[in-house]
């Protein structure tokens, strides 16, 4: 007789006492793949090769001297630093492999080091009166891991602070995740610093800067976005996009809808 039973005890001459295990061993879960450092390599060149043709297109003011300088800094060291802690094999995002997670990342903080030199000329201060505040460690796992604290903040002369989160997309979708926001009200009711959000939407040229505590919880722009995993989602605006990433930076100023 084919019955409940007789699965249970197929399973058990198997080696496995429970129903997860045997999914997991015919599906290979349980085989963590070593880190392919070939692939990371290339990899490692193609942030070069991003990095390189932004800084052909953006305006002098803001390009990078020495590049290469600048990719033995952000990119050369920062891996080897990962590596040398053993920091990427552990990486993992809904299954995806390390070396995927570990580009990702790094595209977004080359991205937001490269532009240090332009927020300095949009707050008016100099790049040392920008501190880095985020809480990711390059040397240990659980510090690395992304939380919804703000990447830098921003003294102004006038002893004001504002807290900024740089976002970058390479794909032309332009969101803003919910907990960054909530994060954000947090900080401005209990210390009243500002937040923003400066996207830099390298898919279409562009750059949006969003005041995330005063965005409205029943904005429309609140969706939810199936390809991540069905998270809420503050989709940008195309009015919030008022930089074009060929022309000069605007002033901090001047942005008067924030």
């Amino acid at each position: 007789m084919i019955d409940t039973k007789y699965f249970k005890e197929y399973r058990e001459k198997l080696g496995f006492t429970n129903q997860n295990g045997v999914k997991t061993f015919f599906a290979g879960k349980d085989i963590v793949p070593t880190v392919d450092y070939n692939y990371i390599n290339l990899l490692n060149n193609r942030l070069f090769e991003i990095v390189a043709k932004i800084n052909e297109l953006v305006v002098e003011d803001i390009k990078v001297n020495d590049l290469n300088l600048f990719c033995d800094e952000n990119i050369k060291s920062v891996f080897e630093k990962l590596k040398d802690h053993n920091i990427i094999s552990k990486l993992n995002n809904q299954g995806r492999r390390p070396e995927e997670v570990y580009f990702s990342w790094m595209r977004g903080f080359i991205i937001s080091s490269y532009f240090l030199r332009a927020l300095s000329q949009i707050f008016g201060v100099d790049i040392e009166s920008i501190d880095l505040i985020g809480n990711d460690d390059l040397v240990n796992i659980e510090s690395f891991k992304r939380t919804p604290r703000a990447d830098l903040q921003i003294n102004l002369k006038n002893g004001e602070k504002v807290r900024i989160e740089v976002q970058s997309g390479f794909q032309g979708i332009n969101d803003i995740k919910q907990h960054k926001v909530l994060e954000a009200k947090k900080i401005k009711r209990e210390e009243n610093i500002s937040s923003m959000v400066i996207h830099f939407d390298l898919f279409n040229g562009q750059v949006a800067f969003v005041r995330i505590d005063k965005i409205d919880d029943n904005s429309v722009n609140w969706i939810t976005r199936q390809q991540m995993e069905g998270q809420t989602v503050f989709n940008i605006d195309q009015n919030y996009f008022i930089w074009k990433l060929t022309e000069n930076p605007p002033k901090y100023t001047d942005l008067s809808f924030l």
